[in-house]
Formats: C-alpha cells, structure tokens, sequence
C-alpha cells in the first residue's frame, strides 16, 4: 500500500523554524499534486501548501511569505519550510499527495500521512 509519512515537526519558539519532511512510499506510479494541510485546536484542517509536479504553488493567505513548499519528484518527498513561526501556526501537519498507484488496480486516490505536531510555543 501507499504510505505518506511525515517528520520533522516539534517543538519551537516563535519566530523559529523548522522543516518538515513527507516521503511517499509504496506501489506508486505517479505523483501529481502534493501538499501540507494542518489542523489546530478548535479548528478545521486547512490547507496551507500544495505544490504540482511542474512546481507551481499554492499557499494559504496566513502562511505566505513565511513557509515554502518543495518537492523532489525522483524521491517522492515534498517539504514544507516554516520560517517566522507563530504560535497560532501549531497545529498537527499533514502530506497529503494525488497518487496513481496499484492497489488491486492502478487509480488515482488522495493519500494522508498521519501528521507531524509542531508546536509554536514561548
């Protein structure tokens, strides 16, 4: 099966960074879209990042400027550089990634990771 697993989050104080990782892994054929969404307390999971195979990019209006996403096809990872980190960016991250991959039958299919916590804290 597909497995997106993600690292890298922990503990951090504002105005910090950190650099999350998510490898994919498993029966993939393919890659399209890839991304980080992240849910924090009392909120709904938002997207915050995606990114396509030809690098073009999407951010949240509340991250822009301060994270960037990156992605190394040949490896099946994606990456989400958080700088300037605030305390409302902690939130438990997800990858999710688009993936053609054989599963009895080969089929696109949205793919989760099971998160990362970061938490932005003084």
């Amino acid at each position: 099966q597909v497995q997106l697993v993600e690292s890298g989050g922990g503990l951090v104080q504002p105005g910090g960074s950190l650099r999350l990782f998510c490898a994919a892994s498993g029966s993939i054929a393919s890659i399209n879209a890839m991304g980080w969404y992240r849910q924090a307390p009392g909120k709904q999971r938002e997207m915050v990042a995606t990114i396509t195979r030809g690098g073009s990019t999407n951010y949240a209006d509340s991250v822009k400027g301060r994270f960037t996403i990156s992605r190394d096809n040949a490896k099946n990872t994606v990456y989400l550089q958080m700088n300037s980190l605030k305390p409302e960016d902690t939130a438990v991250y997800y990858c999710n990634a688009h993936v053609l991959a054989d599963q009895a039958v080969f089929r696109w299919r949205d793919y989760w990771g099971k998160g990362t916590l970061v938490t932005v804290s003084s």
